[in-house]
């Protein structure tokens, strides 16, 4: 028998809410990726204009490994306060998408934690 884990609940998927999520301080970092050209639109427009008026930073990063068809393209959304996250992520996700590394449930756990 399989046990889910038992996730508080204000934890849980964000799909749509992460700009309302990160413009009222409840999440410190959204990520959005995709395959170049990207399958579906998350609306960048609607989040850059408070990178442009400062309330959040936004990093995009391009992976291109040679086992993929495609490129990656992964874009994080953070509180100015919270630009550390991004790197951590980054890290984690640039292990695995240039299979350096299998991920791990503990990857899972720290995403989460960095997504907030």
């Amino acid at each position: 028998m399989i046990t889910k884990p038992n996730i508080p609940k204000p934890i849980g998927p964000h799909e749509g809410k992460e700009l309302k999520l990160l413009l009222t301080g409840e999440k410190p970092l959204a990520m959005f990726s995709d395959i170049i050209p990207a399958s579906f639109d998350w609306q960048e427009d609607k989040f850059d204009q408070y990178v442009k008026n400062g309330k959040l930073v936004k990093t995009v990063k391009i992976y291109n490994h040679e086992t993929s068809q495609f490129p990656t393209k992964i874009v994080y959304y953070a509180l100015q306060s919270e630009i550390w996250r991004i790197e951590k992520l980054d890290k984690i996700n640039n292990e695995i998408i240039s299979l350096r590394r299998k991920p791990t449930d503990q990857d899972d756990i720290d995403t989460g934690r960095l997504l907030g």
